[in-house]
């Protein structure tokens, strides 16, 4: 373990690692959310045997430098402590999901394939730069693959070259949202986008950890949110797309782009959208699938652009690197 407990609560977080880290799990995150807790408990309530309401309550509060998505990732992990406590005879306080609120819904810009197919053509413009010498590589990759596969762009950035197989085109995504990991599978055609990708940065990169190196500590870094969010929206601005009526269009939109894309594809070929939605929240790594359903009233408005999508929702962005 990379840190050291010493609350009265330190055994239980410790068997808790352990055992997500027995099946398979990463859980470096949660084990560093779980370190500020130990420690917070250790100032706070250092004669505590039970996770009380009162200690959970203190813990869920707001503090004046975080977002509320930071926060409710605070809360998340401890509540999943509380749980562990309680499933080997620890009686333990978990927050109810009623008390934890998240912030009013951003509405989403939903971009249009031909929006698509012009933004990815400005990322395909990236020139070779000798200080970054894969940053060509990665750009072309990394956005398709964000869309392709619906995934947050924090999980993109982490994926490590063991967590891509490019046998079979599965993706594993480790330790994301609500401390969850699930597996994705890409496209054929993403697939191949990939290999070809992966061939050409291993020249460049041949010891690196990240399946998309930034060139810091010679490729065994990934890139920042401060990097991947400005690429996008530069490439946004080129498009022509930046100033669209409605929401700001946003890197984080070709994730709510996947999922309405996919849901417009199984209207056009008759689906029961309620017998599918399972399906997309466990890919998509929802906790509820009220999140997944979240995305069928932005389905009608687009439905006549999407009734020749007959080769899947992927073909018609990908392009050879």
């Amino acid at each position: 373990m990379r840190y050291t407990f010493s609350s009265s609560f330190a055994e239980y977080i410790k068997a808790l690692i352990e055992s997500k880290r027995a099946y398979g799990y990463d859980y470096s995150e949660s084990e560093r959310l779980l370190h500020y807790f130990d420690e917070f408990c250790l100032v706070k309530y250092p004669n505590a045997d039970s996770i009380t309401q009162e200690i959970f309550l203190k813990w869920a509060e707001r503090r004046e430098t975080e977002n509320n998505k930071y926060r409710l990732n605070r809360i998340s992990v401890v509540r999943e402590l509380s749980r562990y406590m309680k499933s080997i005879g620890i009686d333990s306080y978990v927050l109810p999901n009623d008390l934890v609120r998240k912030d009013s819904r951003h509405v989403p810009h939903i971009y249009s394939m031909e929006e698509l197919t012009r933004i990815f053509s400005e990322l395909d413009k990236c020139k070779y730069n000798r200080r970054s010498p894969a940053r060509h590589l990665v750009i072309p990759v990394i956005f398709r693959l964000i869309y392709c596969c619906g995934l947050r762009p924090v999980e993109a950035r982490r994926l490590k070259c063991e967590d891509v197989d490019l046998r079979t085109g599965s993706v594993k995504i480790l330790e994301s949202k609500g401390h969850k990991d699930r597996m994705v599978v890409m496209a054929p055609d993403l697939l191949e986008l990939c290999i070809v990708y992966d061939r050409k940065v291993l020249q460049i990169y041949p010891k690196r950890v990240y399946f998309f190196p930034s060139p810091v500590n010679d490729g065994k870094s990934m890139y920042s949110m401060e990097w991947i969010i400005p690429t996008f929206r530069k490439a946004v601005k080129a498009a022509g797309v930046y100033d669209c009526p409605g929401s700001t269009p946003r890197l984080y939109d070709l994730r709510h782009t996947f999922a309405t894309h996919v849901i417009h594809q199984w209207i056009n070929e008759g689906r029961n959208i309620d017998a599918c939605l399972p399906y997309l929240s466990e890919y998509m790594g929802h906790e509820n699938i009220s999140d997944t359903a979240y995305y069928i009233h932005f389905s009608p408005e687009f439905y006549s652009e999407t009734r020749d999508w007959d080769n899947g929702i992927t073909s018609r962005i990908i392009r050879e690197v």
